[in-house]
């Protein structure tokens, strides 16, 4: 059995500034508020497994880690995919993007102890200029702006940690001001740390 998928992925946490999780350095990855609720978008431009396409899908993952780091786990997190997958869609991107499958997301499962059932919704992306908004009906939106200094420099990181953890080359800092609300989770947030790049999984 093989999968592979590429596309873009979308960071946004509680995290005031960056996130130091994505270092992997496990001294430092000290939540800001003592807990961390976090998304993740994911935009499949190419994917399929064992010859079903899962070509151009919409996934977010929402997260809460009650911390005080993310190594002391006990996780809370909800899948929601986009409405347009059919049944065998939605049982391959659930596997996958719940870590059962391996690859980055095993990672994840790892620091989760309850995942709630998986959701279909109306994801609705938009692109202006240096923003991109995933919008997920009756929950919220990943919303990611590519940061950038006076000069108009962005702000790109590469290396180990969360960022060859994740099947990325390098992470685009890319503060967010989303908001997020599921009575099943722990509790609504907001998130304004943010990074996004371009992932190839396979496994």
């Amino acid at each position: 059995m093989t999968w592979s998928l590429k596309g873009q992925l979308y960071e946004s946490c509680s995290c005031n500034m960056f996130c130091p999780c994505w270092f992997g350095v496990q001294d430092l990855m000290i939540m800001d508020q003592g807990w961390c609720s976090g998304l993740l978008g994911f935009r499949v431009h190419e994917g399929s497994s064992d010859g079903l396409s899962l070509n151009d899908r919409e996934i977010v993952l929402a997260v809460h880690w009650p911390g005080p780091t993310l190594f002391d786990a006990d996780g809370t997190a909800r899948l929601s995919l986009d409405d347009g997958v059919d049944d065998d869609q939605h049982a391959e991107l659930e596997s996958i993007f719940q870590g059962r499958k391996g690859g980055p997301m095993a990672v994840i499962d790892s620091l989760v102890s309850a995942w709630l059932p998986t959701q279909r919704a109306r994801i609705e992306v938009t692109e202006d200029g240096d923003t991109v908004s995933l919008a997920v009906e009756g929950a919220g939106d990943v919303r990611s702006t590519l940061l950038r200094d006076p000069g108009g420099t962005s702000f790109t990181l590469r290396g180990g940690g969360f960022i060859t953890g994740l099947g990325l080359e390098e992470a685009e800092l890319a503060p967010s001001g989303s908001r997020w609300a599921d009575a099943e989770m722990p509790h609504g947030f907001e998130t304004k740390s943010g990074a996004r790049g371009h992932f190839a999984w396979a496994g």
